[in-house]
């Protein structure tokens, strides 16, 4: 599967590291986990445990296994970055000793053991006896026989359901922080994501005049775009913005005649492997008749904010907006709320 596909399909926030800030002394005046280690100790490897965390955990995967965990993980294997950011946040990055090829948040992350990509290394991932494995529900048409493999190796294997909406992404998250221990750091989270898509939803109200919106995923001569039933139709239909792919359902290749034709007021363009991604949308032959062109409004969005479906989706809504809606998203409206503050 092509790369860019991969990070859209599969698509990895950064956990905040606690730090050490009490003397020997107060230290040895705290309480010891199992490990002998106090909990300001454990908060400065990746955050620490639920205090009220109670092992065995269950619960129901995306293809419909029962998984249980005796313990709270001690090894854990990451196999696509939306489920590394999501341990990362939560805490239990310190529990994670490898993952994907394309891991790169946060930071800590790119330093993690690399099992591979959607075909991975099972001997590696045997090798590190993890107490479990969180593979994806997207990768399920390539991997499933190296899961397989890894189960009957003995390995606990979970397979996180690939969400399709804020609610099952706010699932997903309460599901890992549940399965090592960090239920409540992940309700934080969700928390934290639902009042930033409520405050983006508020502002969105201020949209009269809705523009059309051509998001553009892969760059030509075969250039693909999210129809209606993908995360970024819902990402629209929140800041009240029209995808002109709409009548198209998942992802569809688009002709750039059609394109013309449909006449987006705004391209966003979602990828970042070609330096001069947004040049060449400007320079294609027969665009300069499209508003976006003619508007300069071609904006290039990071990918990974917006289709890895973790912690940092929210801030990824809050970017298509400000590329759709700059006007009432960005940096100047932002000013304008600071100065009354």
């Amino acid at each position: 599967m092509d790369k860019k596909w991969l990070r859209w399909l599969a698509a990895p926030v950064a956990a905040l590291m606690l730090a050490a800030c009490g003397s020997a002394d107060d230290s040895a005046e705290q309480p010891q986990n199992q490990d002998g280690e106090t909990e300001q100790q454990t908060a400065d490897q990746g955050g620490k445990a639920d205090q009220e965390a109670t092992f065995p955990v269950t619960e129901t995967d995306a293809v419909g296994n029962e998984i249980t965990l005796e313990k709270q993980p001690e090894k854990i294997v990451s196999m696509v970055p939306s489920n590394t950011e999501i341990l990362f946040a939560v805490g239990a990055g310190k529990a994670v000793v490898a993952g994907s090829d394309f891991d790169d948040y946060p930071e800590e992350a790119q330093k993690l053991e690399k099992i591979g990509g959607q075909e991975f290394n099972v001997e590696k991932i045997v090798g590190l006896q993890p107490d479990v494995v969180f593979a994806h529900e997207s990768a399920l048409g390539v991997g499933e026989e190296g899961l397989q493999q890894l189960r009957d190796a003995g390995l606990t294997v979970f397979v996180v359901k690939n969400a399709t909406d804020f609610d099952e992404t706010y699932g997903t998250i309460q599901q890992i922080g549940k399965l090592t221990g960090y239920s409540a750091e992940a309700e934080e989270i969700v928390s934290g994501m639902q009042d930033k898509v409520d405050e983006i939803k508020e502002k969105a109200e201020a949209v009269t005049d809705k523009k059309k919106v051509f998001v553009e995923t892969s760059p030509a001569p075969d250039i693909y775009t999210p129809g209606s039933g993908t995360f970024m139709q819902q990402f629209l239909d929140i800041i009240h913005g029209e995808n002109v792919a709409a009548d198209q359902q998942g992802w569809v290749m688009m002709d750039p005649e059609e394109i013309v034709n449909r006449n987006p007021d705004v391209i966003m363009v979602m990828y970042d492997y070609i330096d001069t991604a947004v040049e060449d949308v400007y320079s294609r032959e027969g665009f300069d008749a499209v508003t976006a062109i003619k508007e300069k409004a071609v904006i290039q969005v990071d990918e990974n904010i917006t289709s890895r479906t973790g912690p940092r989706l929210a801030e990824g809504l809050e970017a298509v907006a400000k590329a759709v809606y700059p006007e009432i998203f960005g940096e100047a409206e932002q000013d304008e709320e600071d100065q009354a503050a």
